[in-house]
């Protein structure tokens, strides 16, 4: 496992438990820097004194809150953690509540707790146990880089997870819906909709398709190759066909993404001839490659899958 971002202790009521902070997410998007037009000279930052325009030590570098008198007050770090000694050592449980009841608009960044050392795993393994029995998570706070979190904390199959939360001050009032009058069968028919567009969540079911045409563009920039744009997106649906819109959603919500109504007909035709699928996604080649049983679909990339499947069905037409 990585380096924990932070360690400290778990404290409610009585009891006091040594843990150590690990980020449960990374970022695996394209990451670009910055060069000058037309050169391949690298564009950097520099921290620069504003008066004098001369570089600045890192070292030589303190917060500072400048007010609205113009005064500017410097403080040191070892200030700051002094006014709250214990918050930045210990993530204090408040109080427990029912996970259910914290809106998702207030979740911010997930992180993983494990033990701070192997003698404290009985009692991290009582409290994770104890909190999956409860259904309930625990709200906390705690002090990281200066800053002081609201967390969640919340028992996963045999880890405990801590959610830092939003304050209440920090979510903003949602605007208001507009005054409509919505047709009861157009309800019906969305809910239709929703309904056979229902599944279970399978995280690993997405990909980030987006990272993967940046990859694409920037091999067939490397290559020399024409940059091929994606098509547009649908316009929006008109108010008047809203109904019929509803019902061919729900005709079509059994087929392939990219095969759905609304597009032509030669398009579809072209995805389903062997090695006609360019337009598919590696998320929907991957659905179809499961319903046709291609074994190691999960090891194969997206070009490798459109060809495994092209095969499958080229075995399947051949069977029939």
């Amino acid at each position: 496992m990585a380096r924990p971002v932070w360690r400290g202790a778990i404290t409610f009521g009585l009891v006091t438990i040594p843990v150590e902070l690990h980020s449960a997410t990374e970022d695996h998007g394209v990451r670009f820097r910055q060069y000058q037009r037309d050169t391949d000279d690298r564009v950097r930052y520099r921290r620069v004194n504003e008066r004098t325009s001369e570089e600045v030590d890192y070292q030589d570098i303190v917060k500072g809150y400048e007010f609205e008198d113009g005064t500017v007050v410097h403080v040191e770090q070892r200030e700051l953690d002094e006014i709250a000694p214990g918050r930045s050592r210990t993530i204090d449980i408040d109080s427990f509540v029912r996970t259910e009841q914290i809106d998702p608009v207030y979740f911010q960044r997930s992180y993983w707790l494990a033990p701070g050392s192997e003698e404290h795993g009985r009692a991290y393994a009582l409290l994770q146990r104890a909190m999956a029995q409860s259904g309930r998570a625990g709200i906390a706070r705690f002090v990281m880089r200066g800053k002081e979190y609201l967390a969640a904390l919340r028992a996963g199959e045999t880890t405990l997870a801590l959610d830092t939360l939003l304050f209440a001050d920090e979510v903003r009032t949602p605007a208001e819906g507009p005054e409509v009058q919505v047709r009861d069968k157009e309800v019906q028919m969305a809910l239709s909709l929703i309904d056979s567009m229902s599944a279970e969540w399978r995280p690993e079911d997405y990909a980030d398709t987006y990272a993967e045409r940046v990859r694409k563009l920037l091999e067939d920039k490397r290559a020399g190759h024409a940059v091929r744009p994606a098509r547009d997106p649908e316009p929006a649906t008109e108010v008047v066909d809203l109904f019929e819109a509803l019902s061919r959603s729900v005709r079509g919500a059994g087929e392939p993404k990219g095969r759905r109504s609304g597009r032509s007909r030669t398009a579809s035709h072209r995805q389903d001839e062997p090695g006609g699928r360019a337009e598919l996604t590696k998320k929907e080649l991957e659905r179809r490659a499961r319903e046709l049983g291609v074994p190691g679909r999960s090891k194969l990339g997206r070009d490798e899958l459109a060809e495994a499947v092209a095969e499958a069905e080229r075995k399947g037409r051949r069977a029939s």
